[in-house]
């Protein structure tokens, strides 16, 4: 039916017991939207948290004082927003150095074709902050690492949306680093910085929970990754087979030959046309079908096919970890979570253990020495029992520095002839802890025992 009120007719203020009305309806309106999960959090269920205490108070701790990071922005992280913007997480942070590209967009729901070449961060915290209300989403736009360290300290709960073991690795051992332990071995509960981990691989993916000190780090589980697929130069060089051979043949072979000195960068259009023609001319040669464009970049930057629906489930799985970990109206996982979905749906849960002699997160590796060693001594044997972890070490015990590396090196080089003993006070074991830059942002803790 036609309204009757014209569309000139100027604007009249409703009456005050209307807006009251109003008020009223946008309360019910919240609280139907919060249906869901208030089930969750203003009752008592058989399989809820130990510490779990069910009410108002629980619900209104999630909306206003958890604050999330979410690290990535891209299939899975545009995922992960979209899940804790929608089950109450009403402060979140977003970071990711990347922009959006044209290939982005069939599976990163949250960018527009009017998105490509702006900042993927940016665009996702915007696109958030439109749609769902009062979820306040601050971007930052940046590599990880230009972060200091304290820096992630004021967040509740850290969520990994990456690509990259490296990057998994470096925040890995930011929390980690955040770690104090007592002379027993016994964490500082703290100091613990929980981080929820997804990541996919076309028809696979896995859900992870990492509390640090607690549970296994990312560092006790690095052989679960299998190492990146390569081709011997000789297979390259002389026998193709495939047109991944073709492409690496002009990467690897090529490329420094005809662009000596020049690095080859993979983000750079002409870079990537120049491999790619090279590796279709090699491919027409030896009759090898399938260098495309999209298949040189997949092999340049060991890109796997991305699946939304997998994307879709792992995240919905660290979202689900997530409101546990932060109200624990259910009980964790515990503590890694497989997903196959090539043939049908399978999942499977797997609790696995904490490496105690991980350099990364554990309390204190068993280190013996000889009771009249000295802070040199000491310092040569580290170095020789983990040469791929220690170099130039620096040395702490009991929040003291022994000696230190750089411009303060001259100002403790008369402690390395002292004997451990005497710089421990008289201990004959203790928590030694050593710093080295081949560690970058963590620390070894030793377990010095003199004998």
């Amino acid at each position: 039916r036609r309204s009757k009120i014209p569309l000139d007719a100027p604007a009249v203020e409703p009456p005050a017991e209307a807006m009251s009305r109003l008020d009223v309806d946008f309360c019910v309106d919240e609280r139907a939207r919060w249906r869901s999960i208030d089930a969750l959090l203003l009752r008592r269920g058989r399989f809820t948290g130990p510490d779990f205490e069910p009410g108002e108070d629980v619900a209104r701790v999630l909306r206003e004082h958890v604050r999330v990071l979410v690290v990535g922005a891209g299939g899975l992280g545009c995922e992960l927003l979209k899940g804790l913007a929608l089950s109450g997480f009403t402060t979140l942070d977003v970071i990711d150095m990347d922009t959006i590209d044209v290939t982005n967009l069939n599976r990163q729901f949250l960018f527009r074709a009017e998105d490509v070449g702006k900042s993927k961060a940016e665009t996702a915290a915007r696109r958030v902050r439109e749609r769902v209300r009062g979820c306040a989403v601050n971007a930052h736009h940046g590599r990880i690492e230009e972060k200091e360290d304290g820096w992630y300290k004021q967040f509740d709960i850290i969520a990994l949306g990456l690509d990259s073991l490296e990057a998994r690795a470096y925040i890995n051992a930011v929390c980690c680093g955040f770690l104090e332990y007592d002379e027993d071995g016994n964490v500082d509960p703290a100091t613990i910085k929980p981080l929820v981990d997804g990541g996919t691989e076309g028809f696979k993916g896995h859900a992870r929970v990492i509390v640090p000190g607690m549970t296994p780090c990312f560092n006790c589980t690095m052989w679960l990754f299998p190492p990146q697929t390569t081709f011997p130069l000789c297979t390259l060089a002389e026998t193709p087979r495939n047109a991944a051979h073709c492409i690496e043949y002009a990467k690897l072979i090529q490329w420094p030959a005809e662009r000596y000195g020049e690095t080859f960068d993979a983000d750079v259009v002409e870079h990537m046309t120049w491999v790619y023609t090279k590796a279709l001319k090699r491919a027409e040669t030896f009759g090898i079908p399938g260098v495309t464009y999209a298949h040189t970049q997949g092999v340049t930057k060991n890109i796997i096919p991305a699946i939304p629906s997998t994307n879709a489930i792992i995240a919905a799985a660290c979202v689900i970890e997530t409101l546990k970990m932060a109200t624990m109206c259910a009980k964790g996982m515990n503590n890694y979570m497989m997903y196959v979905g090539t043939d049908g749906v399978y999942s499977h849960t797997v609790e696995y253990e904490r490496d105690p002699s991980c350099v990364v997160c554990s309390p204190g590796i068993a280190h013996a020495l000889n009771a009249n060693a000295t802070l040199e001594e000491f310092m040569a044997s580290i170095v020789a029992a983990y040469p791929d972890s220690l170099a130039e070490p620096s040395v702490s015990f009991g929040g003291k520095n022994l000696y230190l590396r750089g411009v303060l090196e001259s100002e403790f080089a008369e402690n390395l002839n002292k004997p451990m003993i005497e710089l421990m006070n008289g201990r004959k074991e203790g928590l030694v802890v050593v710093n080295d830059k081949k560690m970058k942002k963590t620390s070894m803790r030793l377990r010095l025992s003199l004998k």
